[in-house]
């Protein structure tokens, strides 16, 4: 079973992206990482985690690389985590047009991949933020943001009854307990604990709806 991330620099996370790179480098530091070791500890000939995550893509980015890095790739499971720069692109301009854009195209990139690919299994995870370094300054009108976006990644999901994960909620009561700064250290970009949470997140719902009815994940 292949399964295939793709995003942005939560999803890339520093993973070497040459093509000859030796396989354990190019997984990235962040949550795919963390997904390829629980997958392969329970089978390493079961499954093939792939990373093809790229630091600073919006949607539209994403839309114009679908066919070179996933559908090249013929997965079984693709994850797709994009958001946070669409969501800076809006903050910037305030032109109100970036949230319309986002949906048409994601909708646009979603629909041309079912009709190639009408089996795959796809997760939409939601875009998430806290107050960090970068975010701090105007956080109440960049976390209103980004929860229009959520918004609209899981209304895409229900739409094409596809999967939706989401996190803001954990990542919010996770800063609570802990502070923010030990899941996402600059507001954005994941710690180990916020990798792993996302990692978590994704596992226990890849066992309990994606292998529904497949072999246990356990």
């Amino acid at each position: 079973m292949k399964i295939l991330f793709f995003g942005d620099s939560i999803t890339d996370m520093c993973r070497n992206r040459d093509e000859n790179a030796d396989e354990i480098f190019t997984y990235g530091n962040g949550y795919p990482m963390l997904v390829a070791s629980a997958l392969y500890r329970k089978n390493p000939l079961k499954y093939q985690v792939v990373n093809r995550g790229i630091g600073g893509d919006r949607v539209a980015d994403l839309n114009a690389r679908v066919r070179c890095d996933v559908w090249r790739q013929n997965p079984d499971v693709l994850t797709v985590l994009v958001g946070i720069n669409n969501v800076w692109d809006e903050f910037n301009d305030q032109d109100g047009q970036e949230p319309d854009r986002f949906r048409k195209i994601y909708s646009m990139m979603i629909e041309d991949t079912l009709k190639r690919f009408p089996n795959l299994k796809i997760i939409l995870v939601e875009p998430f933020v806290l107050k960090g370094k970068n975010t701090e300054a105007q956080f109440e009108r960049v976390q209103q943001l980004c929860n229009k976006y959520a918004e609209i990644v899981q209304e895409l999901a229900e739409q094409y009854h596809i999967y939706f994960l989401p996190l803001q909620d954990k990542f919010n009561r996770a800063a609570q307990q802990f502070g923010a700064e030990k899941f996402l250290f600059d507001g954005m970009h994941p710690m180990v604990a916020g990798a792993t949470l996302i990692a978590d997140s994704w596992l226990e719902l890849f066992e309990k709806s994606i292998l529904s009815g497949m072999e246990s994940f356990s």
